[in-house]
C-alpha cells in the first residue's frame, strides 16, 4: 500500500490531502471487491454438487452438460448429446467457467462481500447461469444492503422447470449456510 501512495504523492506534488487519502482509499477498496475470486472451499464446493462427467448429460431439464457442470465451451458452443472430454479438458473447461462466474459476480454485487458470501454465491451463479443470477431477487436484496433476506433467496433456486429437486434444495441449503458465516 505505501507503494502506491508513495506514487500518488509523486503526482500530487509531494503531498496528499486527507480527502486525496480517502479517495484513493475508496478506490483500492472498489478494485478488491470487483477482484475477488473463489477459493479452494468454494471450488471444493461447486466440485461436490456438480459433480465431475466425462461424458455429456441431461441435466435433468433439458441442458446438456459435461464435466463440472460445463454447459457451453470456451470456445462458445453449447455442449451436446454424445460430447466426451478428457480430464484435463475438464479442468479447463472448469477453471474458465469459474473465471466467468466469478465476473458475474463481482459485477453484480455492490456491496462488501465476506470471502464465504462469494464463494456462496459464485456457487449459485455457477449453476444457475450469468443471467439468472444477475438479475435475480438475491442480487436486488443484497445490493440493498439487506444480506438476511438475501440469504433467505437461496431457497427460491430448488424447482427448475417448476420441479422440485431435492439435490438443488441440499446444494442451496449449503450455499446459504455459507454464505451466513
Amino acid at each position: 500500500m505505501k507503494i502506491i501512495f508513495d506514487e500518488f504523492r509523486k503526482l500530487a506534488g509531494g503531498k496528499l490531502t486527507q480527502a486525496q487519502v480517502d479517495k484513493i482509499n475508496a478506490l483500492i477498496d472498489e478494485i478488491q471487491v470487483k477482484s475477488m475470486r473463489v477459493d479452494n472451499e468454494g471450488i471444493d464446493l461447486i466440485g461436490q454438487f456438480e459433480g465431475l462427467r466425462l461424458n455429456s448429460y441431461d441435466d435433468g431439464v433439458g441442458v446438456w452438460t459435461i464435466g463440472w457442470g460445463t454447459t457451453v465451451y470456451p470456445n462458445g458452443q453449447k455442449v451436446k448429446k454424445g460430447d466426451k472430454i478428457t480430464l484435463e479438458q475438464a479442468k479447463q473447461y472448469k477453471a474458465h467457467d469459474l473465471t466467468k462466474f466469478e465476473k458475474a459476480v463481482n459485477d453484480a454485487v455492490k456491496v462488501p462481500l465476506n470471502q464465504n458470501q462469494f464463494n456462496a454465491l459464485v456457487s449459485l451463479a455457477y449453476n444457475i447461469g450469468e443471467s439468472a443470477f444477475t438479475n435475480s431477487t438475491l442480487v436486488k436484496r443484497l445490493n440493498d444492503g439487506n444480506y438476511k433476506a438475501a440469504a433467505a433467496q437461496f431457497l427460491a433456486w430448488v424447482n427448475p422447470g417448476g420441479k422440485r429437486m431435492q439435490g438443488l434444495v441440499n446444494r442451496r441449503n449449503k450455499e446459504r449456510e455459507l454464505f451466513l458465516k
